[in-house]
């Protein structure tokens, strides 16, 4: 009996561990692209397409409302039904707009191929066009009616979109692996304007940026060492450790490098989640990254998590720790002791706007984490007043909160 259960669990272990085979369709046109011949689209023009829009066609694949906003160039779209998402390219010629691009949703992996001209009849602006299943070319109509521009209050007030370990987990299969270098543009993309990235610290006393404990086939692919991820050398991880698809794992260094200089992200949320104590590593290296956004003139911050006791009382025995960007996950009174920038609560702990408001009277902001479900994220963005909201769906926070 004995020895049956110790092979049961054996084999549920390898169960566990195992890699759930999703095959996923990456789709391409087949016939060219529109956009040949066009030229860039002015930023004017950009910032007058962004807004609120009514689906006129399509509604039963897209949902009956979604919002339109330019990322790093191109064109996103955000709805809330099963979190829709388009990533568009765009041209003009002749003064009509070009869009081409992709659509998914954000909680399974249905995908397509879907193209836009613009169009103008008495005074309204529309989007109108077609999109396909996977790769087929894109033959379902579609239409999009320009209703309004984004609130007064959307406008002016800093809303933090932040990204889970640097914009998705490897489960929402996003085409990047979490917590890696080449999920941070992409990051932009679905409306973030902040990540969330792990730390963690090498045998050699190396920051690096991976989530689980372990190596393991969740988060890479096989690999001849295993173990708990901090008993190796970065060079190590770096010659024999691959991500899921495909990627290296990145420094703290690198990350934040890139970040600062490839990306217009505002915020990096450090998730502490070593074992060891990181901090003197962790704190030069957010020190000297912040001193080159300084130089550059660019806005970013990055915030030390402290998600534990543990974690507070580390940081309070670092000399002149008050002054140390921080963003504490504990009580409002050890935010007030550690001076963090930021208070970020649980969602499941509600919208506690009294607390909220204590914070704003103190300079302070609040974030909360990690928010993923439709009808929540809605109440959230339409009730509390939050400053920013930690998630795994971005584009479903987008959406909602562009939509206010």
């Amino acid at each position: 009996m004995r020895k049956f259960l110790v092979i049961s669990l054996v084999f549920l272990v390898i169960l566990v561990s195992c890699d759930t085979k999703v095959d996923l369709v990456i789709p391409q046109f087949s016939d060219g692209s529109i956009l040949e011949g066009t030229n860039q689209i002015p930023l004017a023009v950009r910032n007058l397409t962004e807004g609120v829009y009514k689906v006129t066609k399509g509604e039963k694949k897209f949902g009956q409302q979604v919002v339109l906003k330019w990322n790093r160039g191109k064109l996103s779209i955000y709805g809330a039904k099963l979190g829709i998402y388009f990533i568009l390219s765009g041209g003009v010629k002749d003064s009509i707009l070009y869009f081409e691009g992709k659509w998914r949703y954000a909680v399974n992996t249905e995908i397509g191929l879907v193209r836009l001209s613009s169009s103008k009849t008495n005074d309204t602006f529309k989007l109108t066009g077609s999109y396909g299943e996977e790769n087929e070319t894109p033959n379902n109509a579609m239409e999009l009616t320009y209703l309004r521009p984004f609130s007064k209050e959307v406008k002016e007030k800093d809303f933090y979109i932040i990204a889970h370990r640097a914009g998705g987990r490897n489960s929402d299969y996003v085409g990047a692996s979490e917590n890696s270098i080449e999920i941070l543009p992409f990051a932009e993309y679905l409306g973030a304007n902040g990540v969330e990235i792990d730390v963690k610290l090498s045998k050699d006393n190396i920051p690096f940026i991976y989530h689980d404990e372990t190596i393991n086939l969740r988060t890479t692919k096989d690999s001849p060492i295993w173990g708990n991820i901090e008993s190796f050398t970065f060079k190590q991880l770096r010659t024999f450790v691959v991500l899921k698809n495909g990627e290296r794992i990145p420094t703290l260094q690198e990350m934040l490098d890139f970040i600062l200089e490839k990306t217009k992200l505002k915020l990096v949320w450090l998730d502490m989640k070593s074992e060891k104590n990181t901090l003197p590593s962790v704190i030069g290296i957010q020190k000297e990254v912040l001193e080159k956004a300084k130089l550059m003139g660019r806005d970013l911050e990055i915030l030390l998590g402290i998600p534990t006791e543990e974690k507070r009382n580390l940081l309070m025995q670092q000399n002149g720790f008050e002054n140390i960007p921080s963003l504490c996950e504990l009580s409002i009174n050890d935010v007030r002791n550690l001076n963090s920038k930021i208070w970020a609560p649980r969602w499941t702990l509600g919208t506690q706007t009294s607390s909220v408001e204590q914070m704003h009277n103190e300079g302070r902001r609040a974030f909360t984490w990690t928010l993923d479900q439709v009808g929540t994220i809605s109440e959230f963005i339409k009730v509390s007043k939050f400053d920013g909201i930690l998630t795994n769906y971005p584009t479903i926070v987008s959406y909602f909160h562009y939509a206010k």
